[in-house]
């Protein structure tokens, strides 16, 4: 049974109901239902808009259906698949069937694949859109579609591995220490796929076909836009997804934060010192285990007492904000547990004993999908935090962290893990965002996990806990770069790393320089990691009896690097007002700060062939040190343009790879030609004037 409607295509045949509907310009959300229940969750979707205008619903009159909304168009054909053409009436994504073909009296046959002409009679019996019956009332289901070898594929977050392209990978759609799923990815085919489901899933984009696979759920959802550039694509998603508020300029300098400062007194020891060296911090962390018991979301008096009077001394004498840690876990021995226990506030799990992390106790997880779980969690920070003056928070173990990811073990108020939860991240930033949301302040909140939509709750991830290692680094470059085109534009890293690194090693140092570097040109400059060696606890009672790494400052990692430091951190400061208005572009149109060379230059085809290097906003090029002892680099200058390099002067011809040298104190960075002006202050900063005449 069909359905023809102004904005959607309806179709019940067995048991499975199809919905191909407009959502918003230049876009369609395709929903299937295994057991025609329909539910109007829009999970990372905002709601539809309301001025779609250029739709149009047709019969073709051959047993297909179409439906052309701006841009794309999708035809449903009489094998039920869903084919999507742009408005040159190319095909940007087609399902996946292999089905035998129908013959009819007279001979002839119903074709639905003209490209596929040699498996008209296949007998694989593979459909784009499979379910199999669990016995719960919920669906194990696979959807599948054509791949194209000539296809590049970016996006879907942060995945700890070194491609740019995701063309041939397999993801895991799911939250983890240091993996951020977020499933929408730009096409080089200049479409945007968004999979709008919360589930825990795979998926493969294979050589010969691209599936998404999912062991439990109800139903499949995703979303496609159609644009003739990656910037218009990213603009249309973060339309329907959401946009990031707009950064505060204070929060662009430098945020000095370790494992981890144990008192008032180590705090403003650390904020001294950088004041005595004329640099100001933007935040100063307060990590883990400042509380007497988790879940109790409160400072321990026996080792922060008159926090008041700190949070007030570090803002209104050296302008530098707190930024408290918050963990989402509740000892079975706080104060409080009985309330989180009867009011049923914790994840259950389906077997076993409730025990979902283990640290200084045992410890089971606030459910973030239960509404009056997080408001009552929001009323003790704004009871404990928030009235003390703190306006930013650093959510952390947001995936959540479990001990053990049996992600089949758990469920949450909204379903099992394996339904929604990916929701989890979320539930957590919303907690904070709708508490904050009387603040005269924009939220920004740092957080460990995140899930398509992630952004308009002002979502600012990080690459989690790395190792401190030349690789990690090469990881970090192209996975942020990933994160940006998955639409979440916030994002930084530990520099040198999360776990482990001595100070007082060589070869760490020259990590930390070279991470240094790097993140001068990120959108957030933030120093944390667990140093070696350890110091010894301060007590044996709470939050005493937990470790502090090594010092983590720019003067912990002796004169050479200290001077390296501090000479970027006085190269942010000049850039600060063309980082501002990269912050601005991103809160109005969505754009990542880190952007791969194609975002700007989608007309020069080799910049979708180059990795490892980036364009930081539309005029600034840069192309990190990745390897121990490496002293030069070759790296990509795109054809529109001539390039400018900010140390010394040279100019050089786009549309060619070029190596330059950089030496231990020197990241290779260009600015457009052209750009001089806007940026003056670096030059001749950098250059001691010689930049004039650029």
């Amino acid at each position: 049974m069909i359905g023809l409607y102004k904005d959607r295509i309806e179709k019940k045949f067995d048991k499975e109901l199809l919905i191909i509907e407009a959502w918003s310009k230049d876009s369609i959300r395709v929903r299937a239902f295994p057991d025609r229940k329909c539910n109007n969750e829009n999970y990372a979707l905002l709601e539809k808009s309301n001025d779609i205008l250029d739709v149009e619903v047709k019969d073709l009159k051959n047993g297909s259906y179409s439906i052309r909304n701006g841009k794309i168009c999708a035809i449903l054909d009489h094998r039920d698949r869903i084919t999507f053409y742009n408005d040159k009436n190319e095909i940007i994504l087609r399902e996946y069937i292999r089905l035998r073909a129908v013959k009819h009296d007279d001979g002839s046959e119903d074709v639905g694949n003209i490209e596929v002409t040699r498996d008209f009679n296949s007998t694989l019996k593979l459909k784009s859109r499979e379910y199999r019956s669990n016995n719960g009332g919920d669906f194990e289901i696979t959807c599948r579609f054509e791949s194209d070898n000539k296809e590049k594929i970016f996006g879907m977050g942060q995945y700890q591995h070194e491609f740019l392209d995701l063309k041939y990978t397999s993801l895991e759609l799911a939250q983890r220490n240091s993996q951020i799923s977020i499933p929408f990815y730009i096409s080089n085919l200049n479409y945007g796929f968004l999979w709008n489901n919360p589930g825990i899933g795979k998926v493969n984009f294979a050589k010969n076909i691209t599936e998404w696979k999912m062991p439990s759920t109800f139903s499949i959802d995703y979303w496609i836009c159609a644009g003739d550039s990656p910037k218009e694509i990213m603009q249309k998603y973060t339309a329907v997804t959401g946009r990031v508020p707009k950064m505060p300029k204070n929060l662009l300098g430098l945020w000095q934060s370790k494992l981890r400062y144990r008192t008032p007194e180590e705090v403003m020891e650390v904020v001294k010192g950088y004041k005595e060296r004329g640099i100001e911090l933007s935040t100063i962390a307060i990590d883990y285990f400042h509380w007497p018991h988790q879940g109790e979301y409160k400072f321990d008096e026996d080792y922060w007492p008159n926090v008041k009077v700190l949070i007030d001394d570090l803002k209104n004498n050296y302008n530098v904000e707190p930024l408290i840690s918050v963990w989402p876990t509740v000892q079975t021995d706080a104060e409080n547990y009985n309330v989180y226990l009867e009011n049923g506030y914790l994840v259950d799990v389906n077997r076993g004993v409730r025990l979902t992390m283990q640290i200084q106790g045992t410890t089971v997880f606030v459910d973030t999908t239960n509404r009056e779980a997080t408001e009552y969690v929001w009323s003790l920070l704004k009871k404990n935090y928030e009235s003390l003056g703190i306006d930013y928070y650093w959510i952390d173990v947001a995936e959540p962290g479990y001990a053990v990811y049996d992600f089949d073990n758990y469920r949450y108020h909204k379903g099992t893990v394996l339904q929604i939860g990916n929701l989890y991240p979320i539930g957590y930033l919303k907690m904070i965002y709708d508490g904050l949301s009387e603040s005269e302040k924009p939220v920004v909140t740092l957080v460990r996990g995140a899930w398509a939509g992630a952004q308009r709750y002002g979502a600012l991830a990080w690459s989690g806990d790395i190792d401190s290692s030349f690789r990690a680094l090469r990881n970090q470059v192209n996975t942020g770069l990933n994160v940006g085109m998955a639409g979440l534009p916030w994002w930084t890293t530990d520099i040198g790393g999360f776990h482990g690194g001595n100070p007082n090693d060589e070869g760490f140092r020259e990590l930390m320089i070279r991470w240094f570097q790097y993140a001068t040109f990120s959108p957030i400059l933030r120093m944390h990691g667990d140093r070696l060696p350890h110091s010894k606890p301060l007590s044996n009672k709470g939050g005493g009896r937990m470790p502090t790494g090594a010092p983590n400052e720019i003067w912990s990692y002796g004169d050479q690097a200290e001077e390296i430091f501090t000479r970027y951190l006085h190269i942010r400061e000049k850039i600060i007002d063309y980082i501002d208005n990269l912050m601005q572009d991103a809160h109005d149109f969505g754009n990542p700060l880190m952007r791969p060379l194609f975002y700007e230059f989608p007309e020069d085809k080799e910049c979708w062939n180059v990795d490892n290097e980036y364009m930081f906003g539309d005029k600034m090029l840069v192309a990190p040190i990745l390897y121990e002892g490496m002293t030069s680099r070759e790296l990509y200058l795109p054809d529109s343009s001539s390039w400018v390099d900010i140390f010394d002067g040279k100019i050089y011809k786009g549309g060619q790879y070029v190596t330059v040298d950089a030496n231990i104190d020197k990241i290779p960075v260009f600015i457009k030609e052209g750009s001089s002006n806007e940026f003056k202050a670096l030059l001749e900063f950098t250059n001691n004037n010689q930049h004039e005449n650029i």
